[in-house]
């Protein structure tokens, strides 16, 4: 019980309303265009539970795009989600790109998006294969505002967000 207290404590704490605001402007953009699809798009409400090394793991994503819904218990989903977005603070930062973004890999989340709303800069992570065919993420493009029109959700290709609208209300 204490890990999972302290992951959601970790997940939780230092959150700036900047923060809030762009998990709010993608899952509101993103839910529309998924209406009537079997995949959904959740914030940060949601908990994920896996299994790692015999070891059960809890994390709390910023928002997810989950197509799998139905293997579920409570606010807990049991099943991996294909994309994954974390929007990184000041206490946040080092373990998003860390522990978190290496559990997501081990349950080869398809696509992982760093967002750092104080850079106003999008990383867009794909998994792929090594030649060990090791699951791994590459980067598959950094956008900003000078390259604004490439913000893409890679493996949604028909779900359109526009960098503006990510960051819409977060003060520069």
């Amino acid at each position: 019980m204490d890990s999972v207290m302290n992951t959601v404590l970790t997940d939780m704490s230092g959150a700036y309303i900047e923060h809030s605001e762009v998990i709010t402007n993608f899952v509101s953009v993103v839910h529309s265009q998924l209406k009537n699809s079997t995949c959904k798009v959740f914030p940060d409400n949601v908990q994920y539970k896996w299994m790692v090394d015999g070891e059960s793991r809890t994390v709390i994503p910023d928002a997810t795009i989950n197509c799998r819904v139905h293997h579920k218990k409570g606010n807990s989903f049991f099943d991996i989600p294909r994309f994954v977005m974390e929007v990184v603070s000041t206490s946040t930062e080092k373990y998003d790109r860390g522990e978190k973004m290496e559990l997501y890999r081990q349950q080869e989340v398809d696509e992982y998006w760093i967002v750092d709303w104080r850079k106003r800069q999008v990383e867009i992570y794909n998994l792929d294969y090594d030649e060990n065919q090791e699951a791994r993420y590459f980067l598959w493009r950094t956008v900003t505002e000078a390259n604004k029109d490439e913000l893409r959700i890679v493996h949604f290709p028909n779900v359109k967000i526009k960098f503006d609208e990510l960051f819409d209300g977060v003060d520069e």
